[in-house]
């Protein structure tokens, strides 16, 4: 099974990201690749996690991000890499776009 990340997915990480990176140097490169080995983590865990508003939703092990997926026949496709404070209503908003 591959991975498939949506331009929304790429967005959500590079905003975050740039957030990291003002926060201090280099915070922002361990933000993208810890959040990349959580997305390559779904080739063996994908649909294991728990279902929210129609999409599985994995966290970072070491951010307060989540990473929204769909499970298709061939492929994991990432489509939202967002922040777990954020209003659940603006998560919700998020998704159903």
């Amino acid at each position: 099974m591959k991975i498939q990340l949506l331009s929304t997915a790429f967005a959500d990480i590079a905003e975050a990201q740039m957030f990291y990176e003002k926060q201090q140097k280099d915070l922002g490169v361990y933000f993208q690749d810890a959040i990349f080995a959580d997305i390559d983590s779904l080739i063996v865990y994908a649909g294991v996690h728990v279902q929210i508003f129609g999409f599985y939703r994995a966290l970072s092990k070491v951010f307060p991000y989540a990473i929204y997926y769909k499970i298709e026949p061939v492929s994991v496709v990432v489509w939202h890499v967002l922040d777990c404070r954020a209003k659940p209503a603006r998560i919700k908003r998020m998704l159903k776009n």
